[in-house]
C-alpha cells in the first residue's frame, strides 16, 4: 500500500486477570465517522488500491463497530505426548466490519491488507485449526449463504449484498444471542498456512472454513487466487496475540515458535512464519 520450555504438568483452572477480558487496541469511534451503509457508497466505485486504503484507514481511526471491540475466550483441549493439555485464545466475535452496531459492514479485504491491520493491532490471522475450533465453540452458528459466482463477486456493490442478507441471518437470533457473540458460518477465513511461503509467485490468499450447520466446511484450504484478491465470501477474523496455554501467559508468536506448542495451534506442523511475508503492497 504505497499511501499515507515445558509443558506445565497440571493444568492452572483459574486464569490471569488479564484472561478475562481482551480487546482490540482500537482508538474510540469519531462522531460523524461513516456507518456501515455510507462507507459502502464511498467505497463502491473506487479502484482496489484506493478501497483498501480507505478500509485501513477507517479501522484504525476506530471506525469499528463496540461489539467488535471484546474478543471472545475460545478454548480447546490438544493431547501432547499422550496428555491432555489446554489452550486459550481470544478472537473477534464476528468478522472485520466498519460502522455501527446497528448499521455495520462486513468488509471483505486482500490478506495483504488483512495482515497489515493484524500487525497493527498486535493479532494474528487464524490457521486452519483455529478455523474448526472457533465454528466449534461458536454460540451463533449461521448456515452458510453463497452467491452464484460471477465476475461481479469482487465487488462492492456483492459484497454489500452478501452484507445485507448475513445481517439478516444474524437478527434473527439477535434475542437470544445479542451483538457480541461468537459467531461462525457466515464467511470464509482468511488464513495463515504454510502453503503461503513456498517461492510461489506471484504470492496467493489462503481461504479456509464457511461451515455449514452440521459442521462440514464448504471450502477446503484453497490458495488458487493471487493475494490481491478478495471477493464477498472472505472475511478477517483477528486472534489476540495474548494466549493461555495451560494457564500460563504466552505470547502466540513465541508459541508457534516453540515445536511443543505448535500442535495448539496448527495441524501442519510447525508453521514457516507467524505472518505473513513481506511481498508487494497495493
Amino acid at each position: 500500500m504505497k499511501r499515507p520450555a515445558a509443558l506445565l504438568l497440571a493444568l492452572v483452572l483459574i486464569a490471569p486477570a488479564w484472561s478475562l477480558s481482551q480487546t482490540l487496541n482500537l482508538v474510540p469511534r469519531r462522531t460523524g465517522a461513516p456507518k456501515g451503509s455510507k462507507f459502502v457508497k464511498m467505497i463502491s466505485m473506487l479502484p482496489l488500491a484506493d478501497r483498501e486504503y480507505e478500509i485501513y484507514s477507517q479501522i484504525l481511526a476506530g471506525n469499528v463497530p463496540d461489539f467488535l471491540r471484546t474478543l471472545v475466550p475460545v478454548t480447546a483441549d490438544t493431547i501432547v505426548g499422550g496428555t491432555i493439555r489446554r489452550v486459550t485464545f481470544y478472537v473477534t466475535p464476528d468478522y472485520l466490519a466498519i460502522g455501527t452496531n446497528d448499521d455495520y459492514f462486513l468488509t471483505p479485504m486482500t490478506p495483504i491488507l488483512g495482515q497489515r491491520i493484524a500487525n497493527a493491532l498486535n493479532c494474528s490471522l487464524p490457521t486452519r485449526k483455529m478455523v474448526d475450533t472457533i465454528y466449534r465453540a461458536a454460540a451463533v452458528k449461521l448456515a452458510p449463504s453463497p452467491i452464484p459466482p460471477s465476475a461481479h463477486m469482487t465487488t462492492v456493490p456483492v459484497f454489500a449484498q452478501h452484507n445485507t442478507m448475513v445481517r439478516a441471518q444474524r437478527d434473527s437470533q439477535i434475542v437470544a444471542h445479542p451483538l457480541g457473540a461468537l459467531v461462525g458460518g457466515d464467511k470464509k477465513d482468511v488464513i495463515i498456512a504454510n502453503v503461503i511461503y513456498p517461492s510461489k509467485s506471484p504470492k496467493r490468499v489462503v481461504i479456509y472454513g464457511w461451515h455449514k450447520l452440521d459442521g462440514v466446511r464448504i471450502q477446503p484450504l484453497y490458495d488458487g487466487h493471487e493475494e490481491t484478491y478478495a471477493d464477498y465470501s472472505h472475511g478477517i477474523r483477528l486472534v489476540s496475540s495474548q494466549v493461555l496455554v495451560n494457564g500460563k501467559s504466552w505470547s502466540i508468536f513465541d508459541a508457534m515458535r516453540d515445536p511443543s506448542l505448535t500442535a495448539f495451534f496448527s495441524s501442519e506442523g510447525t508453521l514457516v512464519a507467524w505472518n505473513r511475508p513481506a511481498s508487494r503492497q497495493l
